[in-house]
């Protein structure tokens, strides 16, 4: 029997400590290996980007898999080929937890562009504020000391 679906997942995660180290130089091959990742597991890879301190990834998901046990994967892949490939003198670790907001087929425009122009967004925003503003859309209760650790 097949399965028809159409489920768009942005999931957001940011660097342990919120440190800064996903420089300019690595982040295009960092974005091209997270893709893989996403593609290896059948997904369909729809945007990525983010900023040195955190992540967004934008993809169609299959409804065969659980989103923990890919950001999991990619978190711990990830962390891997940064240390193979020695792209930071420092220990470089992801934050544990992730956001994961869903979409609708209208949507996919408007999120893909959001999260291509994250540089320019956060020229006037902080990610906490970015985050936040994220969970209160979707109407998600948290309490703030389980949200990512804030630097600012």
């Amino acid at each position: 029997m097949t399965t028809y679906s159409q489920i768009f997942i942005q999931i957001v995660f940011a660097v342990k400590g919120r440190q800064s180290l996903i420089k300019d130089e690595w982040e295009i091959p960092l974005h091209k290996y997270i893709s893989g990742i996403i593609q290896n597991r059948g997904h369909k890879m729809l945007a990525i980007n983010g900023m040195p301190d955190h992540i967004h990834i934008f993809f169609g998901m299959k409804p065969n898999d659980n989103i923990s046990d890919l950001v999991r994967e990619v978190k711990k892949s990830s962390s891997a080929y940064i240390k193979l490939k020695k792209y930071t003198p420092y220990n470089f670790y992801w934050q544990e937890g992730f956001g994961a907001f869903s979409y609708g087929q209208s949507q996919i425009s408007a999120v893909c562009n959001y999260i291509e122009n994250q540089k320019n967004i956060h020229l006037e925003r902080k990610f906490r504020e970015e985050y936040i503003d994220l969970l209160s859309k979707y109407e998600i209760d948290y309490k703030d000391e389980y949200l990512f650790e804030w630097l600012e």
